[in-house]
C-alpha cells in the first residue's frame, strides 16, 4: 500500500492525495459517462473534502424514510470531527482496495461501488457510536449495513485501517473480535464464536493476514501476523505468525511464502 498518500493527507492544510484521485476519477466519469454526471457531481464533485463525500453517499445509502439521511449524515460527520482517525482509516482502505483488487480501476471505485468498502466505512461510525455508549443507533448502522451490503460487522469490534474485504457477500465479524492492519478477507469469510459463551469469544487477527474465501475462524484465538488461512478452513486452534493453515479443521501444512500475504492476495497453497 501506498502509505505517501495516506500520510499526506493527515497534515493540516496538505493536499490530500487520495481525495485529489478521487475527484480526477470522478470528472474523467462524468465526461466520458453523462447518464452518471448528475450522481458524480453530487456525490464527489461538488464536496469540498473526502470525508463529506464519504458522509452523503453513505448516508443516502442507510437512510429509511424514518431515519431519513439528513440525520444520518450529520451523524457520520460527528463522529468523523471527533475522532479524525476515521477519515484516515477510510482512506487507507481506499488505498488498500486500489493496490490489491484487479477489479479495481480508480480510487473512485470502492468509494461509490464496493460494498466490503461501504460496509467497513458503516461499521466504523458505528464503532465510534458503540464507543459513544450510544449503542441503539450503532445497532440500527449495523443492521442497515448488513441488510444492504450482505456484510455482518458488530460495532464492538476492533478494527484496523488498510483494510480489503473483497466482495464481502457473506462476511460475519463477531463482538469481540480483533482485526489488525492490513488484513484482506475474501466473501464468506467468519469471525465467529463456538458457542453461546459471553465475553470474549471472537478472534484476534494480528497484522497482514490474509483470510481466504469461505475461511471461518472461530472462538478467541490468535491468528498470528502475516499468517495464511486457505479458502473453505474451519480453523479452531490458534494460527502462529507466518504459517498457512487448511483443511476442515484446520491444520498448519507449512510457512507462507511471500512476506506479507495481505498484499500479494495470492490463495493457492
Amino acid at each position: 500500500m501506498d502509505s505517501s498518500l495516506v500520510k499526506n493527507a493527515a497534515e493540516p492544510r496538505s493536499v490530500d492525495p487520495v481525495w485529489t484521485r478521487i475527484r480526477e476519477a470522478a470528472q474523467a466519469a462524468a465526461a466520458s459517462e453523462p447518464v452518471l454526471a448528475g450522481v458524480l457531481h453530487a456525490t464527489i464533485l461538488s464536496q469540498t473534502r473526502f470525508e463529506g463525500a464519504l458522509s452523503y453517499h453513505l448516508a443516502r445509502l442507510v437512510a429509511t424514510t424514518e431515519v431519513p439521511a439528513a440525520l444520518i449524515r450529520q451523524t457520520f460527520e460527528e463522529a468523523f470531527a471527533s475522532d479524525p482517525a476515521i477519515g484516515m482509516a477510510a482512506r487507507a482502505d481506499i488505498v488498500a482496495v486500489t493496490d490489491r483488487d484487479p477489479a479495481c480501476t480508480s480510487h473512485l471505485d470502492p468509494l461509490l461501488w464496493f460494498k466490503g468498502y461501504h460496509a467497513l466505512q458503516t461499521y466504523r461510525v458505528a464503532h465510534w457510536l458503540w464507543l459513544q455508549r450510544r449503542q441503539t443507533l450503532a445497532h440500527y448502522l449495523q443492521s442497515r449495513a448488513s441488510a444492504l451490503f450482505g456484510l455482518d460487522i458488530h460495532p464492538g469490534a476492533v478494527i484496523g485501517k488498510g483494510i480489503f474485504i473483497d466482495h464481502g457477500t457473506g462476511v460475519v465479524i463477531g463482538e469481540t473480535a480483533v482485526v489488525g492492519d492490513g488484513v484482506s478477507m475474501l466473501h464468506g469469510v467468519t469471525l465467529g464464536g463456538t458457542g453461546k459463551e459471553r465475553g470474549d469469544r471472537h478472534p484476534k487477527v494480528r497484522r497482514g493476514v490474509l483470510l481466504g474465501a469461505g475461511a471461518k475462524v472461530l472462538g478467541n484465538i490468535e491468528i498470528g501476523a502475516c499468517a495464511k488461512i486457505a479458502a473453505g478452513s474451519v480453523v479452531l486452534e490458534p494460527v502462529p505468525a507466518g504459517c498457512t493453515a487448511a483443511g476442515v479443521p484446520a491444520r498448519i501444512i507449512g510457512c507462507v511464502d511471500v512476506p506479507e500475504p495481505a498484499l500479494e492476495m495470492d490463495q493457492r497453497i
